[in-house]
């Protein structure tokens, strides 16, 4: 490494006796011998130490500043750089110019402005400002960008437009020697006769009724209704609901609670009706409910509330960037098989949380331990949504151009059962084409957009290292 002719005698000094001393092993250097916050690193090749150097400076012991007023980019918030002509005028900055992202102002595009200033959300939704964007906490049964739909449809229990082959239950009673037939099609609000509701039998212990909605549904509610039996009023006090999008893998609603079951307060009597709100609501094709505490018998009618979601095959209106970026998906959220260190140091660690489209930085995306085909970064949306797409880029590692060329998406409705995007043609996995630079956006859409909670990336092919920065795109409808 060739060093300025410059340097003192006191920094020659210190470098032999480090070199005496002390052992390489690819660690920091036990005298800091670079400028301008530096850090100094032992064992790196055939060089004694090198200097890793903060924004801004350059050379060998940091202490060259790199030229131009763009270079590196004073602006924020990846804001772009523009050089303009010298200026003698006081209230502007001489030499470049910023220019800002939607959502920031200032100087150096560092305020981000609040977009919930002119409260965009409507119907009692709670506004979050993000990072050039905001997010509208709606309340059931609101939905939409500004909670600006409601969806409060009756989805045809009481009405008829959910058949009877739509709807199961675990067990059912017969009554009268066997020729009475409670049986989970009747359990229908309002419905009316003799025998005009569900009742599951009387040694099931683990009871349940369950409606195939035939496609994904947002679920804001249901209500229910107990029976008369041999004229005793029979009816569920208390109940759980669980929902899936396949038929195989269940999740019992929790409301805004991770982890206890919620327990929704039922009727109490045989005729009135109760209705319960999902405040979050449920996006599901199956929904199951669960009766915890019965009067005499399980005994039941119902309707349930909702709305269809968007089920057309193209992403019109449904591509919105789902909170990489912005930050709505929080760093908690994002999960991966491993991380690497860079040279070894806590200091230089790309944690899964850095995967995030555009993030700036020495150490700026996330690249796991190992270069091979089971590493994965996760994201954790915090509640089922619809996948459209997915925004891929790569980065450096310090002037090292490193990307996923080639990938796979899984996704899962809990974080346990995984599927994998299929090819629609070969009924394979999907491959999807990553980047081809460390810094360009590549786009992908997915032919058939999919509900899921979690989403995996999964790299296929890379150059150099295995190294992402990236964004879901989709919406909650």
């Amino acid at each position: 490494m060739n060093r300025p002719g410059n340097r003192t005698s006191e920094v020659l000094g210190a470098l032999v006796l480090l070199l005496f001393f002390y052992s390489v092993r690819g660690d920091y250097c036990e005298v800091n011998l670079c400028h301008n916050g530096g850090t100094c690193v032992t064992g790196v090749g055939d060089d004694p130490f090198i200097c890793i150097c903060a924004d801004g400076f350059g050379g060998d012991t940091c202490n060259l500043t790199e030229t131009g007023p763009c270079s590196p980019n004073p602006c924020k918030n990846d804001g772009s750089c523009e050089v303009i002509a010298p200026t003698r005028r006081g209230d502007v900055f001489s030499e470049y110019l910023c220019r800002c992202q939607s959502g920031f102002e200032g100087v150096h595009c560092q305020i981000n402005v609040n977009d919930c200033a002119n409260q965009p959300c409507k119907n009692g939704g709670t506004c979050r400002d993000l990072d050039g964007d905001y997010t509208c906490h709606c309340p059931s049964p609101y939905v939409g960008k500004q909670c600006q739909l409601r969806c409060i449809s009756l989805l045809g229990m009481e009405g008829g437009a959910i058949i009877e082959s739509q709807i199961s239950s675990s067990s059912v009673h017969y009554g009268v020697l066997g020729l009475q037939r409670w049986g989970p099609e009747l359990a229908r609000l309002n419905n009316q006769g003799i025998v005009n509701a569900w009742t599951s039998a009387s040694h099931d212990r683990n009871p349940w009724i369950e409606i195939n909605m035939q496609k994904k549904i947002r679920l804001t509610g249901i209500i229910t209704q107990g029976a008369s039996r041999m004229g005793a009023a029979e009816f569920i006090k208390a109940f759980k609901v669980a929902s899936s999008l396949d038929g195989f893998s269940y999740i019992t609603y929790k409301g805004d609670s991770l982890r206890r079951d919620q327990v929704f307060v039922g009727n109490s009597d045989n005729d009135g009706t109760k209705t319960n709100m999902f405040d979050p609501p449920i996006v599901a094709q199956y929904i199951r409910i669960v009766p915890v505490v019965c009067r005499r018998a399980c005994t039941l009618r119902m309707e349930l509330v909702g709305c269809e979601l968007n089920v057309r095959s193209n992403t019109a209106g449904c591509s919105e960037p789902l909170g990489m970026k912005s930050r709505l998906i929080s760093d908690e959220h994002l999960t991966a098989s491993s991380t690497f260190r860079t040279w070894g140091i806590d200091t230089f660690t790309w944690h899964p949380q850095f995967a995030r489209l555009d993030k700036a930085g020495k150490t700026n995306a996330w690249s796991p331990a190992q270069n091979n085909r089971s590493e994965w970064i996760q994201v954790d949306l915090g509640k089922t949504k619809r996948l459209t797409g997915i925004i891929t880029q790569g980065a450096k590692d310090f002037g090292v151009v490193q990307f996923v060329s080639e990938f796979k998406v899984a996704y899962s409705d809990n974080g346990e059962v995984w599927s994998m995007v299929k090819d629609e043609n070969s009924g394979e996995d999907k491959l999807f084409q990553g980047n081809t630079d460390n810094n360009t956006h590549k786009k992908n859409i997915f032919e058939a957009p999919f509900y899921a909670r979690f989403v995996r990336v999964v790299p296929w092919e890379w150059h150099e290292r295995i190294t992402l920065r990236m964004e879901l795109l989709g919406c909650d409808d």
